[in-house]
């Protein structure tokens, strides 16, 4: 099988390649044209018939193959040609393609193997452009109109607005020379319309952020009309967003949801975003339409004659019989009702939908306040104007709300009192008594009968601690307006002061009728019961208020306390515990905590609470003792020692942490005892020597007093001796109130 497979030589191992610049004569095809026998037999069909035999046998031929006429012969070529890999002059050819490995007509002529070219020598030159040429002008006039566009965003994205608009129309200018001379050397087919859907694009966006809405809604509609612009339909929410801008909800929603439409389905977010869009137009709508019930509820005829009617225009008494009889008739209080319930109506819509029409509250009373004024019911404007400031205080913006109400001063008595009334309400919050006392005095002096007024008038003389008088005021607030919980609340913590308990009794409970759920009340009424040293009825009252205040935790603890004090030392610890849950950090809490897992013998738990003490009052020796004593207490000397030489560190002259080290020394047979009565008896003396100074301090000062009585004038009398009782101030009487946080009830937050 390997008799036809022949190696090359091994002298010629180091070059494959040698002898292909040779070749033989029967591949030389450059005078086949003048061959007569090759023209011959190529125009006959003995020429298409492949020989028997080859002239030089292939090698790829391993064995014969039998032919047509039966004979066997090597494989070659229809022409004659020897197959790849035949011997030639007795050499194998490699067995490669022809023009890969260079063999080319040229190498036939015996030119030399040159496989890249690089006899042909250098590229010619490139062409000069021709900047005159049309396609060139063209170009360079698409690269100025994207430069263009590309500064218009800039200048947009550094805020310059006006810049950025005029490149953006110098953009467009330029884009549409730029179709013209296209359409001039070209078919419409090869316009940019990328090019004119940025350049229209940027112009409209530059429009919008310049608030020239209908050049920018007239750009996008010519972009979205035009069908060539295959997305150009999604820009519609754009134009949604401009119709948004000037509240034109209809159309908003209309362009928003034509918008939806076109959004294919796989992008969820931007649809998401287009929905919501339109739920906020919607909103919008809500707001617009509010305003507009508004402006008709305003404009509904009432039909009532106004007071100028009932006013004589002369002194014919004929005339002033007339009017007076008229002027509290059925008809003119059945006017005087309907013009009531307008006015009433009018003020509630307003305050429902002021804070809710525009971005902020203030603003959505200013227009309702507009709105008003320009109706028949002018007068209601200086109420909103309070019911402003009002909201003012609710959000505790108290400055806005003394810029609004002090408005007002020079108004009309009934509004001056409002207004003064929330004044002096403000002032007192502050702590300003003296301002809220003539806010207060200016608001009874403008109306009497003002409720309100009279409270506020009242909280001023009870800071000053003028009881008797101050329930004067809630009394006749009372007979004003029998339905003014403050004035009732805070005569009830006046008869308190006073010790009238029965009477302060039966206030809050009359107060508890009108306000079940009132936790201030609830807690007074227990106060007093306990005051009244009545426990059960304060449990009572108190176990009501944890129900309407179930996680306040002095209300838990004063439960607490006084199931202990009945003895029930199982439910004062639920109290007690339900208290510290809420609030770790109170140390009376904390203490009974600690004392009652002592008395029941769980040290190990006390420990926990003693801890959190001292973390609370590092600086009190007294709960880290507390801490060392439960350590020793539950059979732990080893924790308690550590803990007794850690407090000495710090408190190195308590006297008590050293008799303790000293004892657990001695009963564990440590060598440090010694030390630790040394120190013991070194504190003790110190302990005895101040004693002594102090002592001999007070005896000398005492000694001076007596000498100098006798000295003196014996017919002298201290006015304020054992007999007399200083008056209190203000702040120590504030001291002395109940730790309920609002004892004192805020006075009237709204205008009568």
């Amino acid at each position: 099988m390997m008799q036809n497979v022949h190696l090359a030589p091994e002298a010629d191992e180091d070059d494959l390649y040698s002898g292909y610049n040779d070749y033989n004569p029967t591949f030389d095809t450059e005078d086949l044209e003048n061959d007569v026998a090759f023209q011959q037999a190529a125009r006959t069909s003995h020429g298409r018939r492949p020989p028997v035999t080859a002239k030089i046998p292939g090698t790829s031929g391993s064995r014969p193959l039998a032919t047509g006429f039966g004979s066997k012969a090597a494989l070659t070529s229809s022409m004659g040609r020897p197959m790849t890999g035949a011997i030639q002059d007795g050499v194998a050819r490699p067995m490669t393609a022809v023009h890969a490995a260079g063999y080319t007509k040229a190498a036939m002529r015996g030119s030399s193997f040159d496989p890249l070219g690089q006899a042909r020598g250098p590229a010619p030159p490139l062409e000069m452009k021709n900047s005159d040429s049309s396609e060139e002008k063209i170009r360079q006039l698409e690269k100025k109109v994207n430069e263009l566009v590309e500064e218009s965003c800039i200048a947009n994205s550094c805020g310059d607005l006006k810049l950025a608009l005029e490149k953006a129309k110098e953009a467009g200018r330029k884009e549409r020379v730029l179709v013209r001379q296209r359409e001039q050397i070209a078919t419409p087919e090869n316009i940019n319309l990328d090019l004119t859907y940025s350049v229209l694009f940027n112009l409209a966006s530059q429009y919008a952020a310049n608030e020239m809405y209908a050049e920018a809604l007239n750009t996008y509609q010519v972009i979205v009309k035009n069908k060539m612009f295959t997305n150009g339909g999604r820009l519609k929410v754009n134009m949604g967003n401009i119709y948004l801008k000037q509240r034109n909800y209809s159309k908003a929603i209309k362009f928003y949801r034509m918008a939806l439409d076109q959004i294919p389905s796989v992008h969820k977010e931007m649809r998401i975003k287009i929905m919501q869009n339109i739920g906020v137009a919607f909103i919008k709508t809500d707001s617009e339409q509010m305003k507009k019930a508004f402006q008709k509820l305003i404009a509904v005829p009432l039909e009532v004659d106004y007071d100028d009617k009932y006013i004589s225009p002369n002194d014919d008494p004929h005339t002033n019989l007339l009017i007076e009889a008229i002027k509290n008739d059925s008809l003119r209080q059945l006017e005087r009702e309907r013009k009531s319930m307008a006015e009433e109506y009018i003020m509630t819509a307003a305050k429902l939908i002021a804070p809710v029409i525009e971005t902020s509250f203030a603003v959505g009373y200013d227009w309702c306040v507009e709105v008003v004024k320009a109706s028949h019911y002018v007068e209601l404007a200086n109420d909103l104007e309070i019911n402003k400031a009002t909201t003012y205080l609710r959000q505790q913006d108290f400055n806005q709300a003394l810029e609004t109400l002090k408005m007002f001063e020079k108004k009309d008595s009934r509004v001056k009192s409002a207004a003064a009334t929330n004044l002096s309400f403000l002032y007192y919050l502050e702590n300003e008594l003296a301002q809220a006392t003539n806010y207060a005095d200016l608001a009874v002096n403008s109306d009497r009968y003002n409720p309100a007024a009279l409270t506020n008038k009242g909280n001023t003389i009870f800071a000053n601690g003028d009881y008797e008088k101050a329930a004067e005021f809630y009394k006749e607030a009372l007979r004003n307006d029998s339905s003014c919980t403050e004035a009732l609340y805070n005569l009830g913590l006046t008869y308190k002061k006073l010790n009238r308990i029965d009477e302060a009794l039966d206030c809050f409970l009359k107060l508890h009728a009108i306000l079940r759920n009132s936790a201030q009340v609830l807690h007074q009424i227990a106060s007093i019961y306990e005051i009244m040293e009545d426990p059960n009825q304060a449990i009572e009252w108190l176990l009501q208020l944890i129900s309407v205040v179930p996680t306040d935790p002095h209300v838990l603890s004063k439960l607490g306390k006084l199931y202990d004090n009945e003895g029930d030392k199982s439910q004062a610890f639920h109290y007690y515990y339900e208290s510290y849950r809420y609030f770790p950090s109170n140390i009376e809490v904390i203490e009974w905590l600690g004392a009652y897992y002592i008395d029941t013998q769980f040290c190990e738990k006390a420990i926990e609470y003693f801890e959190r003490a001292a973390l609370i009052l590092p600086t009190q020796v007294k709960w880290q003792l507390m801490v060392a004593s439960c350590y020793r207490r539950s059979g732990n000397y080893q924790k308690a020692l550590e803990k007794y030489k850690v407090i000495h560190r710090k408190f190195p002259e308590n006297v008590e942490c050293l008799r303790f080290l000293v004892r657990l020394c001695t009963d564990m047979g440590l060598k440090e005892v010694q030390e630790y009565v040394t120190k013991l008896k070194k504190v003790e003396k110190l302990k005895e020597i101040r004693e002594q100074r102090i002592k001999s301090g007070r005896d000398g000062s005492a000694r001076s007093r007596r000498e100098g009585s006798a000295g003196g004038d014996a017919s002298y009398i201290d006015p304020l001796g054992p007999q007399a009782e200083r008056p209190k101030t203000a702040a120590r009487k504030r001291n002395e109130e109940d730790d309920f946080a609002d004892e004192e009830l805020g006075e009237d937050l709204l205008p009568e």
